[in-house]
């Protein structure tokens, strides 16, 4: 890949240099503007859908306050029905799960449907290192996969892409991944998808493993659901022997009457569709049918932290719409690589330092990635509030101290000071509009650089108000 998420810049730095970027947003303002507009007409259809909203965010809710109940019933579900459920606390023990169990089967590759969870451990760098090669047969995710690339959006991962990008990169790199791309190929929709097609098609034929996420997990029944608008997903799960899916512990919902609420604010919310082409639904194994072997990863990976936060749990309801990024005008201008993370956007914003912590410049950074215009929480269909948890992370980033916050307190100490004591505040005023031709435009020292990196400090006026006033309108007092 051309960079992993560890060890990228922080938002404002990896931000800085993305708007420079004229083709990245030119390709997003296209993207985002067009998904949200059909989004909106598509939610305007039903006239139940605040309800559902709210019916959304309760179920998650009730089922994050019982979530152990849950995940137990659905184990005992999955375990009745055939399949294997496997915990996994933390990404490297994950990693390390699916490693052997693809092993086990002696194959050396493996399909994969499209799955965040994947990304977000890290697992198709991790097949690569055991020599275990991973195969993304999602559209978009194959176009990020040739190109060595990163995603950059939750639904559609190669939105930084045009059609001209994507047609040399299959042109060029198809050919090293298995079947080369048609002679004389054009970036035309249609001709793109069928070199996709016939690319794909070889590895869906011989594959024996398959990967995946699931968009739900029903407890009552142990049936994981995946929703998807190719039909690859459906291949993957149907034609391999062996089915490993790698689910997130909040993924789960308690039944089937509750599954119906989310399909049904889900595509419209993403994909801007009444309903998903293709809803692909497995309960364990079946005799006689494929797969003959299913297992069940359920990732933790700082979702329990997650959850111990009486204002930041909120985050785990999200069901990956995606509908946040797409009216988000930090997103639309930054893309999603600033982000650093495999969630970018308002979501990404507060979910990811609370699975991985504030500790590190890139994630102590992402709280600070958004104007809180409140935009994200308009449109989320589980009316997660993202501006009430954005601020609630600062609070904490700025507990855990450091120099910019050092010198926040100590300017906010002296200006409570200056401001309590007229005469000083008043020779300030004078000393500050005499001096103005030697002011910067920004503030010395990486602490204080925080506060005027992105924005120019105020030009001080020649001079003071109070001293205009003595000399203009004094006269006008009662």
């Amino acid at each position: 890949m051309s960079g992993t998420f560890v060890g990228m810049p922080a938002f404002p730095k990896a931000a800085h240099e993305a708007v420079r970027n004229d083709t990245l947003r030119a390709n997003l303002r296209h993207a985002t503007h067009t998904i949200r507009d059909k989004r909106a007409v598509a939610v305007a259809e039903l006239a139940d859908w605040a309800e559902l909203r709210e019916a959304g965010k309760q179920i998650k809710d009730l089922t994050l306050s019982k979530l152990d109940h849950y995940l137990i019933q659905l184990e005992e579900a999955v375990t009745a029905a055939g399949g294997t459920v496997h915990w996994a606390a933390d990404a490297a023990e994950a990693n390390r799960i699916v490693t052997d169990l693809v092993k086990a089967t002696g194959e050396t590759e493996v399909v994969k449907v499209k799955s965040m969870a994947t990304q977000e451990i890290g697992l198709n760098e991790h097949l690569e290192a055991e020599g275990i090669a991973a195969y993304e047969t999602d559209l978009a995710e194959l176009i990020v996969q040739l190109s060595e690339d990163r995603p950059s959006h939750i639904l559609v991962p190669a939105i930084h892409r045009n059609r001209g990008e994507i047609r040399d990169i299959f042109s060029e790199k198809m050919g090293f991944w298995g079947r080369a791309a048609p002679d004389g190929l054009s970036d035309t929709p249609a001709e793109l998808a069928e070199a996709a097609r016939l690319h794909l098609r070889e590895k869906f034929l011989r594959a024996k493993v398959g990967i995946s996420g699931a968009n739900f997990m029903v407890a009552e029944t142990g049936t994981l659901v995946v929703v998807e608008s190719e039909g690859n997903g459906r291949m993957c799960l149907t034609l391999p022997e062996t089915l490993i899916s790698v689910v997130g512990i909040e993924k789960v919902v308690p039944s089937w009457q509750d599954l119906e609420v989310f399909l049904q604010v889900l595509p419209r919310s993403s994909t801007a569709e009444r309903m998903n082409p293709y809803t692909s639904m497995w309960t364990g194994t079946t005799d006689g049918d494929w797969p003959r072997a299913f297992h069940l990863v359920l990732l933790d990976n700082g979702r329990t932290d997650t959850l111990a936060d009486a204002v930041g749990r909120q985050a785990l309801r999200c069901i990956r719409c995606s509908a946040c990024l797409n009216v988000c005008p930090v997103y639309a201008r930054a893309g999603g690589h600033a982000y650093g993370s495999v969630y970018p956007g308002p979501i990404g914003a507060i979910l990811t330092p609370q699975l991985r912590g504030t500790t590190s410049e890139v994630d102590a950074s992402l709280p600070y990635a958004s104007s809180l215009c409140g935009a994200c929480y308009d449109v989320c269909p589980v009316a997660i509030d993202i501006p009430e948890v954005l601020v609630h992370l600062r609070e904490k980033v700025a507990e855990q101290g450091g120099p910019g916050h050092r010198l926040e307190k100590a300017a906010i100490k002296a200006a409570a000071w200056v401001l309590d004591h007229p005469r000083a505040l008043a020779a300030g005023e004078r000393i500050a509009s005499k001096t103005r031709a030697l002011h910067p435009k920004k503030l010395p020292g990486p602490g204080a650089r925080q506060w005027t990196e992105s924005r120019d400090l105020p030009e001080m006026p020649a001079e003071p108000f109070r001293g205009w006033w003595k000399k203009n309108r004094a006269g006008d007092r009662p």
